[in-house]
Formats: C-alpha cells, sequence, structure tokens
C-alpha cells in the first residue's frame, strides 16, 4: 500500500502516489543541478518544464481522483528526455545539445516576435513548413489585392489565433519537440537576445551623447533643423520605397500568373487562336501578326512571347522583394546568365518570326476575271449586296477593314468585307463584270496565288445582279491584306437602280451630278458618256460643282418648248422658244 500525496505542478493539483512522487523529484531535482553552473534563467527553465510535465501528465489523468503513479513518471522522463542524456555543463554548451529527437505535432500560434501586423502570416509560415515569412506575406498580397477576400480572412485569424507567449508554446508552433534541451535552448537564446539589445542600446545611447555633447558645441541651431528635415525625407523615402517594392511584387507577380495561364491555355480553352494548330475555337486574344503562317512553330513563338515578357518581370519581382527585405538573396550567377541566355533567345526568334512576317507580305499579287451579263438593252439592271448569316455574326451588311473567323463545312477561314463597288461605262453592246482580288506574299508568285484563292461569287438572275458582300480566304492570309475590287461595265443609255445595300460599298463612282456615294443608292440611274445620271434625284443631294454650273448655264426642253438660262457674273440672260416665238430677256 502506497501514501499519496497531492502536488501543484504547473498550475494543476495532482494525487501521485509516494514512489512516484519521489521519483519525480529526483528528476527535477537532477536537472536543477545540471543548470546550477549558469543560473541565468534557470527558474524560468524549470518552469517551463514543470508547465510541459504538467501538460503530459494531464493527458494520461482522465479523472481528477486518478492517481499518478510511477508508470507515468517514467513514460513522461521518456517523452522529456533524462538529464544525464544531456550536456549542458558550461563548457560544452558553446556547441548544440546532443540529445534523441522525438517527432511532435505543430500547433497553430501568432508568432509575436516576427509579426509585421498581428503575426498570422509568420505563425502560418511555421506551420505550413515555409522557410522565410516573406513568401507567405506575398501570398497574402496577392489573396488581398488579388482575390479582395484577404482583408476580410486576416482580422478574423488575427482574433482567433492566440499568439504564442511561453517557451513550451514558441517550440510548440515550431514543430520542435518540447524537451529540457530545447526548452533550455530556447531560453538561452532570448536571454542572449536581451543582454545584446541591452548591450547594443547602452551602446547607441553612449554614443548618441557623446556626439551629442560634441555637436552641441559645434552646430547651429539651423543645422539642428537641417538635420531633423534630412531624418523626415529619408522616413518619407523609405516608406515610399517600400510602398513601390509592393507596387512591384503586385504588378510583376499578376502578370507572371496571367502568362502562365495564357501559356498553359493553349490547346485548351482557345485564349490564343493558333489558326487550327492547337484548337478550331474561335479566340478572344489574338495573336501577334508575326506569328501568323511562320516558319517556325506556333508553339515555339508562344514560348518566345511567354520568356521575353515574363523574364523582365521575373526580375522586377525580385527587386520588388529586395526592396521590401534585406534578406532575400540574389540569383545565382548560373540562374542570371541561364535567363539572360533564354531571353536572348526569345528575342532573336521573335525578331527572326518578324523579318519572316515582313518577307510574307512583301509583295502585292493580283488576280482577275471577267464575267458577261447577259441583259436585255431594255431591261433595268438592280444591284444588291448580300451577306451570308449562317457565316457571319455581325448584325449588318457594311464593308469593314477587319476580319471575322468563321467556319466554313468546318473548316476555318476569314469572312472579310473589304469590297470595293465601281461603276463604269463601256462601248461593247453587252454588259460585263470585272473582279479584281488582291494579296501580299513573300513573293510575286506566292502573292497572285494567294489572291487567286481568295472565295469569291456572283449571281445575275433576270436583271438582278447579286454581288456577295464578303469573301472567304484561308487564316493564315489574315494579315496579308486581302481586299476585292468590283467594276461593272455598262453600255450607254443603261438603266441601273442601286439597291440600299450597296452604300458602303460604293467606291468613287463617277456621276453627271456629283452625288456622294452614300447618297446614290435607293435611285435610278442612266448610263452617258460622263457616268451615271440620276433620274429621279432631290436636287438637294447634288454636288455643289454640279448646282454652280447648272447656275452658269441652264437648258430645259420639254412639251412646252425650250427654256435657255445664261448667267454670267453679273450678267444673265434667258431665252424661251415656245408656239408664240421667241422671247429674249
Amino acid at each position: 500500500m502506497n501514501k499519496t500525496i497531492n502536488i501543484n505542478l504547473g498550475g494543476i493539483f495532482f494525487h501521485i502516489d509516494e514512489i512516484a512522487y519521489q521519483k519525480l523529484k529526483r528528476y527535477l531535482d537532477a536537472i536543477r543541478r545540471s543548470l546550477s553552473d549558469d543560473p541565468q534563467g534557470r527558474d524560468e527553465i524549470i518552469n517551463d518544464i514543470e508547465h510541459r510535465i504538467s501538460e503530459l501528465l494531464s493527458e494520461r489523468v482522465k479523472d481528477a481522483r486518478q492517481v499518478v503513479n510511477e508508470s507515468d513518471i517514467e513514460e513522461v522522463t521518456k517523452i522529456m528526455g533524462k538529464p544525464e542524456d544531456y550536456l549542458v555543463d558550461e563548457e560544452i554548451f558553446e556547441d548544440e545539445p546532443i540529445y534523441r529527437k522525438r517527432t511532435t505535432s505543430k500547433k497553430m500560434f501568432r508568432d509575436g516576435e516576427d509579426k509585421f501586423l498581428g503575426g498570422v502570416c509568420a505563425g502560418l509560415a511555421h506551420y505550413i513548413g515555409i522557410q522565410d515569412v516573406i513568401w507567405m506575406r506575398i501570398i497574402w498580397l496577392v489573396i488581398a489585392f488579388g482575390f479582395g477576400v484577404g482583408f476580410l480572412i486576416y482580422p478574423l485569424l488575427w482574433i482567433l489565433i492566440p499568439v504564442a507567449e511561453t517557451t513550451t508554446e514558441k517550440l510548440q508552433m515550431k514543430g520542435e519537440p518540447v524537451n529540457i534541451s530545447n526548452i533550455e535552448k530556447k531560453i538561452r537564446e532570448e536571454f542572449n537576445d536581451v543582454s545584446e539589445n541591452i548591450k547594443d542600446g547602452v551602446n547607441n545611447v553612449t554614443d548618441q551623447i557623446k556626439k551629442k555633447d560634441i555637436q552641441n558645441k559645434a552646430k547651429s541651431g539651423f543645422q539642428e533643423l537641417i538635420d531633423v528635415i534630412a531624418k523626415i525625407i529619408t522616413a518619407i523615402f523609405n516608406v515610399f520605397g517600400k510602398f513601390i517594392g509592393a507596387i512591384l511584387i503586385l504588378i510583376s507577380s499578376v502578370m507572371i500568373i496571367i502568362g502562365v495561364l495564357l501559356l498553359l491555355s493553349i490547346g485548351s480553352i482557345g485564349l490564343f487562336d493558333f489558326g487550327g494548330g492547337f484548337n478550331d475555337s474561335s479566340a478572344f486574344i489574338d495573336l501577334p501578326p508575326f506569328m501568323m503562317d511562320s516558319v517556325l512553330p506556333s508553339w515555339l513563338l508562344a514560348l518566345f512571347l511567354f520568356f521575353a515578357v515574363a523574364i523582365p518581370f521575373v526580375v522586377l519581382f525580385l527587386l520588388g522583394l529586395k526592396i521590401l527585405s534585406n534578406n532575400i538573396k540574389s540569383f545565382s550567377t548560373t540562374t542570371k546568365l541561364s535567363l539572360l541566355g533564354i531571353w536572348i533567345i526569345s528575342l532573336l526568334g521573335l525578331g527572326f518570326a518578324g523579318l519572316n512576317f515582313a518577307t510574307q507580305t512583301a509583295h502585292n499579287g493580283v488576280y482577275k476575271q471577267t464575267e458577261d451579263l447577259n441583259l436585255v438593252s431594255t431591261d433595268t439592271l438592280n444591284i444588291k449586296m448580300i451577306g451570308d448569316e449562317n457565316l457571319s455574326n455581325r448584325k449588318e451588311l457594311r464593308r469593314q477593314y477587319n476580319f471575322e473567323t468563321v467556319f466554313d463545312n468546318d473548316i476555318k477561314k476569314l469572312y472579310s468585307n473589304r469590297i470595293y463597288v465601281d461603276i463604269k461605262s463601256t462601248d461593247n453592246n453587252t454588259a460585263f463584270v470585272k473582279i479584281r482580288k488582291e494579296s501580299q506574299g513573300s513573293n510575286r508568285l506566292t502573292a497572285n496565288n494567294d489572291a487567286e484563292s481568295i472565295e469569291y461569287e456572283f449571281k445575275l438572275t433576270d436583271s438582278n445582279l447579286n454581288l456577295n458582300g464578303y469573301f472567304l480566304s484561308e487564316y493564315k492570309n489574315k494579315y496579308k491584306n486581302q481586299q476585292i475590287d468590283i467594276t461593272v461595265y455598262l453600255p450607254k443609255n443603261s438603266i441601273i437602280f442601286l439597291d440600299k445595300s450597296t452604300k458602303t460599298f460604293l467606291n468613287d463612282i463617277d456621276n453627271v451630278q456629283n452625288i456622294y456615294d452614300r447618297d446614290m443608292p435607293k435611285q435610278y440611274y442612266k448610263m452617258t458618256e460622263k457616268g451615271l445620271e440620276c433620274l429621279d434625284c432631290n436636287p438637294a443631294i447634288f454636288g455643289e460643282d454640279y448646282k454652280k454650273k447648272q447656275d452658269e448655264f441652264n437648258l430645259k426642253i420639254d412639251e412646252n418648248g425650250i427654256n435657255i438660262k445664261v448667267n454670267d457674273k453679273n450678267k444673265k440672260a434667258e431665252v424661251n422658244i415656245d408656239e408664240t416665238g421667241i422671247t429674249i430677256d
């Protein structure tokens, strides 16, 4: 039968039998003796050890009436380590203590010793295992400014996560075993830091006092004012520099992330459009012109473009880190030379692609075709532009300079409205149409072939001439400046009607009344030697030159007779010939 004893260990009451008590007492006395040569912090070390032992015993004692026995003490001392297993005397303490490592689980605390605001980032860095807390702070910056939720989560964690105050909590925060050696080591480090800070503070104060005595004798009040202003300006520039560093980190990290996402998206979600080389979906980010129809693979040009843009931002990212923290190391010489080499190669590759693109558009090519229009001379020719709603998504049919990507029988093609329509007279007895297709190429033969490959159609049904308001071309020809010129040749005295759909496609058509192209549709015209003459136009749309000529000489012949008006500057004359005779005014 063993006697039980009530003890207070680390602020917690335990029932312990006498043998276990004696064993625990000898254990703590042995630890105290091992620290007797260095009394600095000894009481705090013993206090932390007692707190840790009480935590371990509390885990084993589930009931307040349960008695701590000898086996419980043996198990705790195995975890804490025996005093004789540690070399803690003063001579050997200069080196790292030798002890058996024992794994322990980490606990989440805020680090109050390495904090910028509340120590949340430092605590998370310890918990996750990130060595340099600056990376965790950068992650929080990205979360805060990139997604906006960081401003809400950080204060919440600041409130919920406790700060590591005791030595045991600090060791648990870093995942280090809470045993005698680590507790003693941690406390000694803290005492050393305090001692160094006190020494530095005393030295600084002494130096300041000495300097102050000397400066007070040498400096005037004006000089002291300048010194204060200089310190304020220096502080402002330091804060501004930190802000610039944060901005550099934010911008460069966002650009690098965007570049990586765009590069990874090739062939998946169609952000980049490689003309079917990777995918067949339309892209909302156009490739640079030099990446079209290049001799280099599209994926290689994409890598060149990524490295050419991303590497400078990587350098800016590192610069921002160095501005914020002096502990950031620069890239090694090997890394610097490697990045420089990749960047130069990327620039050379893009330069070669640019030169190749320049040669792809160095020559102009033309392909011409002529088609007769079988019209009866008494017919009125109706000219109309038509589109294809199954191909194009555009709301209205009009001449445009940009292209649209469409699929014709599941083949990716370019849909263009760069079509120019002109109407001229001919001495032939029959009407005909000339179609001139233009394109650019690396040489004249290639340019001519590309021009010939342009797909264009028109149709004459009865007296209706339907001209396509678009043409199709291969996707690789996107930047080869392709267009079509259509000229309709009509015999003299032919009558035509221009549909309203021709409004934006008409191109400087010669007409007697000098009517602008945009005002010509929805009117009837007669072909004359001088061009088209409007038969039913409102005189308000006539050109000013025509109106001026009409004011100078006007001849009118109708069923009432002949009327001639002449206006030569300030002299006017009018002649009327009718059934009553000739009247001159």
